[in-house]
């Protein structure tokens, strides 16, 4: 799964084209008679808005697979991707060009923290608790950090927008491995 997540990274599925809220003005420099003059130019632009296999699809789908094998875990998991999805919101900034982006260690760490809460302060199953933890971490970071942002996608004039991709992915990535390597 950790090779298909890194070759799935260079992979974007399609959704659907935003036209920005914005458009984009650059100047032109056009030279005549020895004049240089300076002409703005407006174009509109549009954001390609795709979901990234290796950063969005495939650890949701073994997210929901492990808490489909553990139903017992639902609530824990549950509490821990709202948790984490809620500061990964507050962390997450949207850079124009380029999308959201989320600094990379703080998804897992908070992800960890979340799954060692439900098991010694909620009373989890300890078995539960890498579950937990990968589950907060990559669901909770591609809710917090995508997903809630995607009102912000028009204003960005980013060329592409990928729900789990580009500046979210080390998060989504990372937060997986990382959360179950802390706890």
């Amino acid at each position: 799964m950790l090779l298909a997540s890194l070759v799935g990274s260079s992979i974007n599925i399609p959704l659907t084209n935003l036209e920005c809220s914005t458009p984009m003005v650059h100047e032109r420099h056009i030279r005549a008679f020895g004049v240089s003059y300076h002409v703005p130019v407006v174009k509109s632009c549009n954001t390609l808005l795709a979901i990234n296999v290796g950063g969005a699809l495939i650890p949701s789908l073994i997210s929901m697979a492990l808490i489909y094998r553990f139903p017992e875990s639902i609530y824990y998991a549950l509490s821990g991707i709202v948790l984490v999805a809620i500061i990964t919101n507050r962390v997450a900034r949207p850079v124009r060009g380029l999308g959201i982006v989320t600094p990379a260690l703080v998804p897992p760490l908070c992800a960890a923290l979340a799954a060692i809460l439900m098991v010694y302060v909620l009373g989890a199953p300890h078995d539960l608790i890498f579950l937990i933890a990968y589950a907060a971490g990559t669901l909770g970071t591609l809710l917090g950090a995508d997903i809630l942002n995607l009102g912000k996608i028009r204003d960005l004039g980013a060329p592409v927008a990928s729900i789990g991709g580009a500046g979210t992915f080390d998060g989504v990535f990372l937060s997986g491995l990382i959360a179950v390597l802390l706890v």
